[in-house]
């Protein structure tokens, strides 16, 4: 017989993300959408644009692992629940009377609420990615890795093109770049879940992927309520950077210690040079008068 533990996050694994975790993906998507300068004004005067633009931030991660995998990139249109399901929450937002459902939105127990069910959403891709991915390439692991990053933080990269083409693309906001959170915790997990579709991680599926939900929604939920955007393992990755790509550094800074010191040896050999000279004159001259 299971322990009550397994039983769990057994039946964890295989809670249905539709429609209410969808629902909760596709609300937070939008409204990060709608947050952006000149977002609501270009949904009054281009309709269509709009939409496709929160098509892309709500079906971003699909379409970004379906261009790497060689797949239709329009595949994510076959599913006329879910594109019917995410234009409906994207009019609301956009064009509900008072504008009630931002309104509804800007309580922070509904934002806590819809955050944490994303997150959940997050696992769900990661590991579909991974076994999409595994299904293609047998213990392809970095394809296996890429995938799952794509499928469950790819709808960043692919705004980042989406705003290119409109003309307001920032390098400085650019995920390649500087990685956000969200894109450095999915690559841990896609890692992780990778480790795990491969055997070499000894833990079952249902079993991590509660253990990593559940680290998701925890930091998520205390990052929002603190509001600050410190990472969770910013230390760990600072220690790991200095461990990995610091030695060069070390190495210049010791250079660069020994150069002042023989530079300031020196200086002090220049000038005592000068004091000598003047105090043998001094003397010469003492020697002159007494004689």
């Amino acid at each position: 017989m299971d322990s009550p533990w397994n039983e769990l996050t057994l039946a964890f694994s295989r809670t249905s993300m539709f429609p209410f975790f969808d629902i909760a993906h596709y609300l937070v998507s939008v409204m990060a959408l709608k947050h952006q300068p000149g977002a609501a004004a270009m949904a009054w005067k281009n309709p269509l644009s709009s939409w496709f633009t929160a098509m892309l931030h709500c079906f971003g991660g699909g379409i970004l692992s379906c261009v790497l995998l060689a797949e239709p990139p329009l595949r994510f249109l076959a599913n006329n629940t879910n594109i019917l399901l995410a234009s409906s929450i994207w009019y609301m937002i956009f064009f509900c009377p008072c504008d009630l459902v931002s309104q509804g939105y800007s309580f922070l127990p509904v934002q806590l609420l819809a955050a944490g069910m994303k997150e959940v959403t997050r696992t769900w891709k990661i590991v579909g990615g991974v076994t999409h991915a595994n299904s293609y390439y047998k213990n392809g692991w970095i394809i296996m890795i890429a995938i799952g990053w794509a499928r469950g933080a790819g709808g960043s990269i692919i705004t980042n093109f989406e705003q290119l083409v409109k003309g307001c693309w920032k390098p400085e906001a650019d995920e390649w770049l500087k990685m956000s959170y969200p894109a450095k915790v999915t690559l841990l997990g896609s890692v992780i879940f990778t480790f795990q579709q491969t055997n070499h991680l000894a833990i079952s599926r249902h079993n991590l992927m509660f253990l990593y939900t559940m680290f998701l929604v925890v930091t998520k939920i205390t990052m929002m309520i603190t509001e600050t955007a410190v990472m969770p393992f910013a230390c760990f990755e600072d220690t790991l950077n200095r461990i990995l790509f610091g030695w060069q550094q070390q190495f210049s800074s010791c250079e660069k210690r020994s150069e002042t010191k023989s530079s300031l040896n020196g200086t002090g050999s220049s000038t005592s040079k000068p004091i000598a000279d003047a105090s043998d004159k001094v003397q010469k001259k003492h020697t002159k008068k007494t004689e």
